[in-house]
């Protein structure tokens, strides 16, 4: 099995995702673990993200930050954020607070795997080693999603596969020393 968290995904053309506040192959910044978790200096803060180069046709995005190394058989999901018209190409940092004041209108965030809306930061078992934190921003063929707000993000992401054009990626890790 292959280590890349999109080897059985479909091979649709990348654009570039770029961040102010971590860089693609970076370790997190502190602000971006979860203090909801009790991770010392963890504010839980989403960062800032610009795309750009979305494939033409592109009517919609969706944002989702995923942990594929978490020891759930399942991964993690850390934040999922759909409906974003095609007009937006940066969220600022801090867009997946609960409230959801700082994402445009229409936007609809989901429930992570820690239970609450938005986005929860990295908390990687102690010892446990790296973790990588993927954050997609998928470029879509439609201006909205029919998915429901109380659904799985991986609901969202069986309903974005029928509608993927093209996805930005930027990767990071994370880690807490025993």
């Amino acid at each position: 099995m292959s280590n890349d968290p999109f080897a059985r995904q479909a091979d649709v053309p990348r654009f570039t995702l770029e961040s102010a506040d971590v860089t693609d192959g970076g370790k997190l910044p502190p602000a971006m673990y979860s203090g909801r978790f009790g991770v010392p200096g963890g504010e839980d803060r989403s960062p800032a993200l610009s795309w750009s180069g979305a494939p033409e046709g592109t009517q919609g995005y969706a944002v989702t930050c995923y942990d594929p190394d978490a020891p759930t058989g399942s991964g993690f999901w850390h934040w999922a954020v759909f409906n974003l018209p095609a007009s937006v190409t940066s969220l600022p940092a801090g867009a997946g607070d609960p409230s959801g004041e700082r994402l445009p209108p229409g936007a609809i965030q989901l429930r992570n795997d820690g239970g609450s809306s938005g986005f929860v930061g990295a908390a990687p078992p102690a010892g446990h080693g790296p973790h990588r934190y993927v954050f997609v921003v998928h470029a879509l063929d439609v201006a909205t999603l029919d998915v429901p707000a109380d659904a799985t993000p991986a609901f969202l992401g069986f309903n974005i596969f029928f509608h993927l054009l093209g996805r930005g990626v930027l990767i990071a890790t994370g880690e807490v020393h025993a």
